[in-house]
């Protein structure tokens, strides 16, 4: 029934904007302003893949139209979670009841980019997708910029598929795969087909997270093994007033409470296929190990994940455990590049590792990590986190990260750089939305290359482009 209210709210506020608009409130773009966005995302929860991939659109947003001609804002939950992040941004705090929020925020800008990867999905928790298309419905009824950035579409309960229909028709998505745009052009949306953004992150130096390794006991000379886990089965969250209620009054539903009137799915069945994802993935490490010579660490690139990680990690005899809370961003993916294996569940656990061609193979609750390794040719190397034999799955995969190697790596390069002209294009795309919305809006002329509409890469990207070009 929450969930229910917070849509309604949205289409409301979206509604109302609509019509202040037409009877000539609000203020459009002019001349000589710098162009206002704002980002709109899940950040500043310690979510690495959400705040690296939104630092990167800043970077190359920011690299294409001039800093000097734009004014940007990131949206952030917790603002010592994102402190240190998203460098020359503005921050301003999204509240757990948002509908407010978005009518009195988006109009102050002069558009909307909408951020979160998750974008049009109820599988993680209608109230995030209904506040994307909140931002991008209130943007667009100003007839203002409304751009989804390297979105992800797949089931939608049928009123937010109605509300993306309804209130995204005037925005430009630009998806991350072919299967997202075919979906979101079914609702009238219109798209174009991109990537994510996370690429061209640049994290800390090598030797840092080689550093970090070492502290938690690593030889310097083992091959280590890095596992990202999740609770895939602790999904959608759903607002509940009266849950909450009795959180307060009882102490009830404390293990599923995410936060203020938000829970996450819980019951028998849930609890009984989490313990065989963590069983299956502890069991197939430690046999492997005990086959292999490995130093093996958990790393939670959510907050969330800390919980599995650590219950994996109890099941190995205690390996280290390294969080999101403990390293930012720029920490945790040097981390995570100094590792010369890789299993998760988290999809940029695995984009962010891929610049520095770390095998990885990826145990999937949906269709983001089996896009990707469909991309890389490695449909070998996936599993699901509900399969029957998932155990025996991961062992022979982890078997093949540790002898093909170099097959491996050379798939994960040229899926990097394709990656990297895709995401170009996506700049492309992006400009010529601003030259329809805002024709007057000077943008860069002359003759430009692919890697011109990237934020700056660093060398080893670099290095990858000109063998894999």
């Amino acid at each position: 029934m929450m969930d229910l209210i917070l849509e309604a709210w949205v289409s409301g506020s979206v509604e109302r904007t609509r019509a202040s608009w037409m009877l000539g409130a609000g203020k459009p773009w002019q001349p000589g302003e710098k162009l206002k966005l704002l980002f709109a995302g899940y950040n500043g929860t310690r979510n690495m893949g959400s705040d690296v991939r939104v630092d990167e659109m800043l970077r190359q947003i920011r690299h294409i139209l001039g800093s000097e001609r734009v004014d940007f804002s990131v949206m952030s939950q917790n603002f010592e979670f994102s402190k240190g992040y998203f460098e020359g941004t503005n921050q301003v705090h999204l509240p757990d009841i948002f509908p407010p929020f978005l009518a009195r925020e988006v109009p102050k800008h002069h558009g909307v980019v909408a951020c979160e990867g998750s974008m049009f999905k109820s599988k993680f928790a209608n109230a995030l997708t209904a506040m994307m298309i909140g931002s991008l419905g209130i943007a667009a009824a100003q007839n203002k910029l409304s751009v989804g950035y390297g979105a992800e579409a797949g089931h939608m309960d049928p009123l937010i598929a109605k509300m993306c229909s309804r209130y995204c028709k005037n925005s430009l998505v630009i998806t991350r795969n072919e299967e997202s745009r075919t979906l979101l052009r079914e609702l009238g949306v219109p798209t174009e087909l991109g990537t994510d953004t996370a690429w061209t992150f640049e994290p800390r130096s090598a030797e840092y997270g080689q550093s970090i390794l070492r502290q938690v006991g690593w030889d310097g000379r083992t091959a280590v093994l890095v596992v990202c886990p999740i609770n895939p089965f602790e999904w959608p969250v759903t607002a509940s007033v009266a849950k909450y209620a009795l959180r307060r009054v009882t102490g009830a539903y404390k293990d599923s409470h995410y936060r203020t009137v938000y829970f996450h799915n819980s019951g028998p069945a849930a609890d009984r296929a989490y313990q065989h994802y963590l069983t299956a993935i502890a069991n197939a490490v430690d046999a492997f190990r005990k086959q292999r010579n490995v130093f093996v660490i958990l790393v939670a690139t959510e907050r969330l994940d800390a919980r599995p990680a650590n219950r994996i990690a109890e099941k190995l005899g205690g390996v280290p455990v390294l969080t999101s809370d403990q390293y930012n961003m720029y920490e945790l993916v040097s981390i995570l590049r100094a590792c010369h294996m890789m299993a998760s569940s988290r999809y940029h656990g695995i984009v962010t590792s891929m610049p520095a061609l770390v095998p990885s193979a990826g145990i999937t609750m949906d269709e983001r990590i089996r896009n990707l390794m469909g991309e890389r040719g490695h449909q070998d190397l996936l599993m699901n986190v509900d399969d029957p034999d998932l155990e025996s799955k991961l062992f022979a995969a982890l078997g093949k990260l540790a002898t093909d190697g170099e097959r491996i790596a050379d798939g994960i390069a040229r899926t990097v750089v394709k990656n990297l002209k895709v995401m170009a294009r996506m700049g492309v795309f992006f400009e010529e939305e601003v030259q329809r919305r805002y024709p007057e809006f000077p943008t860069r002329t002359g003759e430009w290359s692919w890697e011109d509409y990237l934020p700056p890469m660093n060398a080893s990207l670099r290095q990858l482009v000109g063998a894999y070009s």
